[in-house]
């Protein structure tokens, strides 16, 4: 009798297409990510600001129902409940437009760059740090495959806190209100699903190759606090403060996806802003530059299959 080498089992299951080969890198990401207490304390902390669009909706709502059609004295001035409540709407941006949908991005902003600063070096940066690459990549999975998974699983976090909670918000509005055209609504949707995509995508992406060059947490911390607050800061100073052209607000790279959301969402800028294609094109030079990156980052790790 032969000797058993390695005691090797042949595959005795069923082969699937390539094109199904990130799903497991993204799996173990988003099962890595799920485990951790610290994640889902940070996530519940950036579900408040859902919840006050969620509930002031609600309070609203109640306060329309509870007006009466006797006018208030506001101020000094005779005011009509009703007008006061809807005027309270608009201004709140409570009242279900795009506009709406736009705020409640722009406020999430802030934790879903806490969020994303902190699964970077769990999801991404330990496979550099610690020896996991060569692993995925010795199966036979193409590098592609490999930042596709991540992508994907970034882009999940992405979407369950802007995205999802957007949506419902959405629904909620429209139960408790008369629902609109068709084919506004589906319009609205439509662009609510579009800034997720948009959000995802370039977030991803910049994610993954900044979490393959810095690794560790406090790195990608400071990192990602000067992409999307240091440069907001100055971009804000050099066009509102200084009056310079527009364009300086282009460093301001949330602002440049806030730009191409708002397209989506059918809305004009607001305030002294570059072109919308112009931050496309931002954004999209940015997207290349980490394709490339990590491209020569993925290909320079050794590989023994």
């Amino acid at each position: 009798m032969g000797p058993k080498l390695l005691h090797y089992r042949a595959w005795r299951g069923e082969f699937h297409s390539p094109l199904r080969s990130p799903w497991p890198i993204a799996r173990v990401a988003l099962d890595m990510m799920f485990r951790r207490r610290l994640f889902w304390a940070v996530y519940a902390f950036a579900l408040m600001t859902f919840l006050m669009f969620f509930f002031g909706t609600y309070l609203l709502a109640w306060a329309e129902t509870q007006a009466g059609s006797n006018p208030v004295r506001v101020m000094g001035v005779q005011q009509n409940p009703g007008a006061l409540i809807h005027l309270l709407k608009a201004r709140l941006k409570m009242d279900g437009t795009a506009a709406n949908y736009r705020m409640f991005f722009a406020y999430q902003g802030t934790m879903v760059m806490v969020v994303l600063s902190l699964a970077g070096s769990l999801v991404v940066g330990n496979d550099f740090q610690f020896g996991s690459l060569p692993f995925y990549l010795s199966k036979p999975l193409a590098p592609g495959h490999y930042v596709l998974g991540k992508c994907l699983a970034i882009a999940a976090f992405v979407n369950l806190l802007t995205t999802v909670p957007a949506l419902i918000l959405f629904v909620q509005y429209r139960s408790l209100y008369d629902w609109g055209a068709l084919d506004d609504e589906l319009a609205l949707a439509a662009g609510i699903i579009g800034y997720g995509l948009i959000l995802s995508a370039f977030l991803s992406l910049l994610l993954v190759a900044t979490a393959s060059w810095l690794r560790r947490t406090v790195p990608l911390v400071m990192a990602w606090t000067t992409l999307f607050f240091f440069l907001r800061q100055l971009a804000g100073a050099l066009v509102d403060g200084l009056g310079y052209d527009p364009r300086w607000r282009l460093l301001d790279l949330w602002n440049d996806l806030g730009l191409l959301g708002g397209a989506c969402l059918g809305l004009e800028p607001v305030g002294r802003q570059p072109a919308g294609y112009e931050a496309a094109l931002v954004l999209g030079v940015i997207g290349l530059l980490c394709v490339s990156y990590l491209n020569r980052r993925i290909r320079a790790v050794e590989i023994v299959r």
